[in-house]
């Protein structure tokens, strides 16, 4: 079997939606109580974003340490907002079992998707954006403005992620709670 070059047009950040094109966004108010796929989250996502009432009072940044709260979790949805700054990094990861949607608050991330024998696929994400991923995305995201805030949404609810870390050519998987800062392992 040979190896197929990534598709980059099948990168998920690459096909971000702005938030301004999704009308009658999912809310937190009209949840089915299924769980939700990509572009249900990211719909979601892309409503809460647009309403920082729901998460302002969260907002606080640090270069030590990535600043994360849960602002919703049920049997189907979990909901968290980020606050990045340059020197934050999720290092590589996945979602285990979950699909997921990252909308883009305020500022700018850079979405890294891991290509073997290449260098990494590099997207910059900026304030608007939008991109919905099953469970089969494994990425990296790095804070690129000061300042920056994301929502992120998950279904069924995160309960196990895999960080990865790739040394001397070999990739290795580790798993971690939903509750660990993510952090680059290599």
């Amino acid at each position: 079997m040979t190896a197929q070059p990534i598709d980059v047009p099948n990168v998920p950040a690459r096909q971000a939606s702005r938030l301004v094109e999704l009308n009658n966004c999912l809310s937190l108010d009209d949840l089915p109580g299924r769980d939700l796929n990509p572009d249900e989250l990211s719909e979601l996502a892309a409503s809460i974003a647009a309403q920082p009432h729901l998460w302002e009072d969260q907002v606080a940044y640090s270069d030590e340490e990535r600043v994360f709260a849960s602002l919703h979790r049920d049997a189907n949805v979990d909901v968290w907002l980020i606050c990045w700054t340059p020197v934050n990094d999720t290092g590589w990861h996945d979602h285990d079992i979950s699909s997921g949607a990252v909308a883009v608050a305020r500022g700018k991330l850079v979405e890294h998707n891991l290509a073997i024998g290449v260098e990494s696929i590099e997207t910059e994400v900026e304030a608007g954006d939008v991109y919905g991923f099953g469970p089969d995305h494994i990425h990296r995201l790095t804070g690129l403005d000061k300042g920056s805030v994301t929502v992120h949404a998950y279904s069924p609810p995160l309960w196990r992620m895999g960080q990865y870390s790739v040394k001397e050519g070999v990739l290795r998987r580790v798993s971690v709670s939903y509750a660990d800062e993510l952090r680059p392992i290599d």
